[in-house]
């Protein structure tokens, strides 16, 4: 399907390489087969001793390694070395956990892309990165304190504060492509990547730039991390079933459960990437942002703001509300955000009828990503529409009462196959009342 911009002047932008390291692979193409399988990436925490804590659960990235060679070398600089790797020992001590999962993330996605087979003709002053990050480096920070408190300033390694940095991923990744164009940071809380994506399509549309490498990276399961939202009363406690404990929608959901990774897509120009005869997942046709000025970590009665926020994304693309086939929920698992979440999903599409609109979690079996779910959902709504399938909200066992009288299908326990689903639209909520919409279209 063509679409057909109610704003003739803006310049479109599509989805032409996507990566991912994440809980339920070290790939983009195996963490799509294992959400479409309805796998949980969650267990038992494995990178500190949390036996004391009430939350003993995360989804970590489980057989990562930054120094592992690529599948196959990158060539982003003209005559200059191929990038065989990441990172090598050396370097990946520079940087924290965060960044290795993003650039890994980042070079998957421009290898992806078909980008390095057409390096010679791109200019890198119209290449830019906007990698959102939520937290940085918080582990490496744990850990420096506490080399400090023991033996004092001289334990303070001189990475420190690279290491730690949010915006040192996006940095990286432009150094090694040698990609001269905006190198942005969006910090938003848990909207942070798809607010990068979003405004990496406005820099696009806008004329500044052909091609934006976006997304988000997140690695915060630390002592702190966990203990900080568990003192909250954020997480779920549900220790002895580990895969269980991630129910968004479900009426004994009883908190997130903390994930990490990273999920990065190149968006293009829709003519610079027909000119090179780029393969294309989907087209970004929609994006709205709104503040709920309500509370700092509660949304506003009713998901108000991020009613609003889809409403934006909707008028942005120019369709009709009867067009989505398919949103992906912010839908974290905790009390109150799911049902107001649902609820406002529901009002936007209200005339919409309740056998079209399908609505799912994919953090059901992800965990939330923080920094970088917007990133990761923003791959799988791409997903979505290229492939026609719908991953399931698996733990979806008994519908919460107030999602249940909204008559919505929450996709529960398998995937749905779409063929002739069109759009999807991913809602990203943030601490601070902030909400991001994406919506992505069928080329």
């Amino acid at each position: 399907m063509s679409h057909s911009p109610v704003h003739p002047q803006k310049k479109r932008v599509v989805i032409t390489g996507i990566g991912a390291v994440t809980p339920l692979g070290l790939d983009a193409p195996s963490t799509w087969s294992a959400l479409q399988e309805g796998r949980s990436g969650v267990a038992a925490i494995t990178r500190f001793d949390a036996s004391t804590c009430t939350t003993q659960i995360a989804a970590e990235v489980k057989g990562f390694d930054v120094t592992a060679a690529l599948p196959a070398p990158l060539h982003p600089v003209p005559g200059g070395e191929p990038i065989t790797q990441a990172m090598n020992g050396k370097e990946s001590r520079r940087f924290g956990r965060f960044a290795h999962l993003g650039v890994k993330a980042a070079l998957e996605a421009y290898a992806d892309s078909g980008l390095d087979t057409v390096r010679a003709t791109l200019n890198p002053k119209r290449v830019g990165i906007n990698i959102g990050v939520g937290m940085g480096g918080l582990p490496e920070i744990e850990e420096t304190y506490h080399d400090f408190m023991q033996k004092g300033f001289k334990r303070i390694s001189p990475y420190f504060i690279p290491q730690t940095i949010p915006n040192m991923v996006g940095g990286q990744v432009s150094i090694l492509l040698h990609f001269q164009g905006p190198n942005l940071c969006t910090v938003t809380a848990c909207a942070s990547s798809a607010h990068a994506i979003g405004e990496s399509m406005r820099l696009i549309q806008r004329g500044e730039a052909d091609v934006m490498i976006a997304g988000g990276a997140e690695s915060t399961v630390s002592p702190l991390g966990v203990g900080g939202f568990a003192a909250m009363r954020a997480l779920s406690t549900r220790n002895d079933a580990p895969e269980k404990a991630s129910r968004p929608f479900d009426r004994d959901r009883d908190g997130f459960v903390l994930g990490e990774g990273a999920a990065i897509l190149v968006l293009e120009e829709l003519e610079h990437a027909r000119a090179r005869r780029a393969k294309i997942y989907a087209e970004l046709v929609g994006y709205g942002a709104s503040g709920d000025a309500y509370h700092m970590t509660s949304p506003a009665p009713e998901g108000e703001g991020g009613q609003r926020a889809m409403e934006l994304a909707l008028a942005d693309a120019g369709i009709e509300r009867t067009q989505v086939g398919y949103v992906n929920a912010h839908g974290t698992s905790t009390p109150a955000g799911d049902v107001e979440e649902a609820r406002a999903i529901r009002r936007v599409f209200s005339t919409s009828s309740t056998d079209q609109i399908v609505v799912s979690s994919t953090k059901s079996m992800t965990g939330h990503l923080l920094g970088a779910a917007g990133g990761l959902e923003g791959m799988v709504c791409a997903l979505v529409v290229r492939d026609g399938v719908i991953p399931p909200t698996i733990n979806l066992e008994h519908l919460d009462p107030g999602c249940l009288e909204l008559g919505m299908d929450f996709c529960a326990h398998q995937a749905q196959k779409r063929p002739q689903l069109k759009y999807a639209l991913s809602n990203s909520f943030g601490f601070g009342g902030t909400n991001a919409c994406l919506i992505f279209g069928k080329l």
